[in-house]
């Protein structure tokens, strides 16, 4: 077996795992506006899970292995910083009031919390 044979029968195998990771994430996310667990619970549960399911559909991490260009551009890297880049570009042009919304410094800890980790889980199960 080449390793193009094995990386696809490790991604293929990882697949169902990566799905219900991001199943669980967009439920968590999404229950912000219909359960209340608290201040916590609704200023950063989505904050957390969206960089990461965000991070999951981007790396086609739930899918079926594909070899195209989609795969080869999104690299591991440059998909963690494209996402970093995307949501602190956010925080920081609320900071500057470029639109009408909250800036809250912990954010920019809360995009990272589940992130890195499932980055880290990418790399490593590469």
């Amino acid at each position: 077996m080449n390793a193009a044979e094995s990386r696809k029968m490790r991604h293929d195998k990882a697949a169902p795992y990566w799905a219900a990771a991001l199943i669980i994430m967009v439920v968590i996310g999404v229950s912000v506006d219909v359960l209340e667990f608290g201040a916590f619970w609704r200023g950063y549960a989505l904050d957390i899970t969206g960089p990461a399911w965000s991070y999951i559909l981007v790396r086609r991490l739930s899918h079926a292995y594909a070899d195209n260009a989609w795969t080869r551009f999104f690299t591991p890297y440059r998909t963690l910083t494209l996402i970093i880049l995307s949501v602190y570009g956010i925080e920081l042009a609320q900071y500057f009031r470029l639109y009408d919304s909250t800036y809250d410094p912990w954010d920019f800890l809360a995009y990272v919390s589940l992130l890195v980790p499932v980055f880290l889980v990418d790399i490593r199960t590469r």
